[in-house]
């Protein structure tokens, strides 16, 4: 019992940080038909710029301002650059992102080198507490918390904010929002950076149970893209359901079949498709 206790817990914390990562690539891809494939390098070049921080400073909330901050920046500076070319086909998107995914790896290779780091937990979440009979760190039960925490949130700005509102117009018809008045463009702008920030922040709050590495942003871009095939494409509910399905299914199966895993990964998503071609909560997006 002690054994299943702590995979789900494992499984919660996981699925955490993937709602984080996979939230903000659903609505970039929801909203402006962008795969971005440099999603987890600015995921990663957050967990180093936190990493740098928390060095420095000592302290870890300044590392996570300055992890989404600066991919935040990076993420603007990417979409303003390369607005026209990313729009213009998928193949470009593929080719481009992947191609700035590369340069970022190479970038942070040459800056931190390629040894794992990890971040220090903050010292009021380093204790660990009971659950259920399980000892487990009190960090990765804030993650899981927070990650539902930042889920209620979200389905309230998009559901019933008029921010959210207009966010969605531009989803559903953004010749028609652009002909309300609404300036698509700055939509546009704002969604990607604050996604780019939310991969970046990711990268920080997964630091002290992750750590830091090259071939980590592959990694987690991989789990990313399952989830939003799962969950349906611009979908938050599906981003917070596919995440936590995700996250189960990877850690139950890297504990029981660790020679299998990917199978146990990827068949589930192969059934999911196969009933619901456009995922759990997706639905046919407008050209």
């Amino acid at each position: 019992m002690r054994f299943w206790i702590f995979q789900l817990l494992n499984g919660l914390t996981t699925g955490a940080l993937l709602f984080f990562v996979a939230s903000g690539l659903t609505v970039v891809f929801g909203l402006m038909r962008i795969l971005n494939l440099s999603h987890g390098a600015l995921f990663l070049l957050g967990g180093y710029v936190g990493l740098s921080v928390q060095h420095f400073t000592g302290n870890f909330f300044l590392a996570a301002l300055a992890g989404a901050a600066t991919s935040g920046l990076m993420g603007l500076l990417l979409q303003q650059t390369f607005t026209r070319t990313l729009l213009g086909s998928t193949f470009n998107q593929v080719l481009l992102t992947l191609g700035i995914a590369f340069i970022l790896n190479n970038g942070m290779l040459a800056i931190w080198g390629g040894l794992p780091q990890k971040l220090k937990t903050p010292d009021f979440l380093s204790e660990s507490i009971s659950v259920f009979g399980v000892t487990y760190p009190s960090y990765r039960l804030f993650l899981i918390v927070l990650a539902f925490a930042a889920g209620l949130a979200l389905w309230v700005f998009w559901e019933r904010s008029t921010l959210g509102a207009v966010v969605r117009s531009c989803v559903d018809d953004r010749e028609m929002a652009a002909a309300m008045g609404i300036r698509v463009d700055l939509v546009f702008a704002s969604v990607f950076a604050i996604g780019a920030s939310m991969a970046g922040l990711t990268g920080v709050l997964g630091g002290p149970v992750l750590g830091v590495y090259i071939g980590l942003d592959f990694e987690v871009l991989l789990l990313a893209v399952v989830v939003v095939v799962i969950g349906g494409i611009g979908s938050l509910n599906g981003a917070f359901v596919g995440s936590m399905m995700v996250g189960l299914i990877d850690t139950f199966g890297k504990a029981s079949f660790p020679e299998i895993s990917y199978f146990t990964l990827f068949a589930p998503v192969i059934l999911i498709l196969l009933l619901r071609p456009l995922g759990l909560f997706g639905r046919i997006l407008p050209e």
